[in-house]
């Protein structure tokens, strides 16, 4: 800890000069400052360091990128967590799941009126029950082209209206 205390005492102007100058970000300055030094007392320079202010310059260039990288990890691991805990509370909330439902239900029987019948029946079969697309073409017996070709083309139709109603 000797050691530590002898570099910020000769050196502690030029540290925090570096560090104000390259964090970024004047509220961790003080922050920085501390754990650099903690950093020096866990693992001071070797005795054979010839250039201590470019030794300096560059441990404290890395404290720095390992902060903001702990700091990137931690921002990361929140909003992950943030949005696990909505999409738990939405996803396990039977309010919300019957009303999902109610919507869907509404949004194919306007689908129903809309589109031809088989266009339609590609549709909910792909759409509402999850079907891959050869599952429809059996269901409907016809080919995969045929199906995708009817799913293709009530997408689309479904897209026109909702456009022409946005309009509105």
């Amino acid at each position: 800890m000797h050691l530590a205390v002898k570099i910020f005492s000769e050196y502690g102007d030029f540290i925090r000069g570096v560090i104000r100058c390259k964090a970024g970000d004047e509220n961790c300055v003080d922050d920085l400052f501390q754990n650099f030094f903690l950093s020096l007392v866990y693992k001071p320079p070797s005795g054979n360091v010839s250039n201590i202010k470019g030794y300096l310059y560059k441990a404290i260039i890395n404290d720095i990128i390992d902060n903001r990288r702990t700091i990137e990890r931690y921002r990361n691991q929140m909003q992950r967590y943030t949005q696990y805990l909505q999409g738990s509370i939405i996803e396990n909330n039977p309010e919300y799941i019957l009303l999902e439902k109610e919507e869907m239900n509404k949004m194919f029987k306007c689908i129903e009126t809309q589109l031809q019948h088989s266009e339609v029946r590609a549709v909910i079969l792909r759409y509402k029950n999850n079907y891959k697309i050869k599952d429809v073409a059996a269901a409907m017996g016809v080919n995969n082209t045929v199906a995708w070709r009817y799913i293709s083309k009530g997408v689309r139709k479904i897209r026109q209206l909702f456009e022409k109603d946005q309009l509105k």
